[in-house]
């Protein structure tokens, strides 16, 4: 017997790790836009100029959701890939541009800082793509899984752009906002 493991057993793993991964990363993904009252019906958001290449709001639920599942299928084939040259490197690049990824959201909608938000979103561009490099080291498939993120945050990082552009005062405008004091 030459093998550690039959091809049943190292696809029982991979789910074993699918099932931890991909929910993990959709949940706080979610979280991460919730807790900042992302996306339309946001006050802040919705009175903001939108660029003409703008999506209607049910794009983003649909496209995040998904972007999120393969992060998490692709993050549990390199977990799964026990002993494989750059894993280590692999994993290390996705937590620190997952926990930019986090970030943007928070800054963006809730911190109202649009100009902070983009070079955030760069950040995170540049940790995606190195990530996806990494991850092309240690499974193939696990680098073409997070080619629609490169993709769509790509797409954003330009829409993050032009809203900063049409909205010079985007920091400053909150409106609805009940005054906490007594102009005198």
């Amino acid at each position: 017997m030459s093998e550690l493991a039959s091809p049943g057993q190292l696809r029982w793993s991979y789910a074993r790790w699918a099932m931890l991964a991909v929910p993990a990363v959709l949940l706080l993904g979610v979280a991460s836009g919730r807790l900042s009252n992302s996306g339309y019906g946001n006050a802040w958001f919705d009175a903001l100029i939108k660029p003409e290449i703008m999506p209607p709001g049910w794009v983003f639920g649909v496209v995040w959701t998904t972007l999120y599942l393969l992060m998490g299928l692709a993050l549990a084939m390199i977990l799964n890939a026990r002993r494989a040259r750059g894993r280590g490197l692999a994993i290390a690049l996705f937590i620190i541009q997952f926990i930019v990824n986090l970030s943007w959201s928070p800054v963006f909608f809730a911190a109202h800082q649009v100009s902070t938000a983009f070079w955030i979103i760069i950040a995170m561009l540049i940790l995606a793509i190195a990530t996806t490099f990494a991850f092309g080291r240690v499974r193939k498939a696990a680098a073409w899984l997070m080619v629609p993120y490169l993709v769509w945050i790509s797409f954003a990082s330009i829409l993050n752009y032009q809203i900063d552009l049409l909205n010079p005062q985007a920091e400053a405008l909150v409106p609805n906002v009940p005054k906490t004091q007594i102009d005198l």
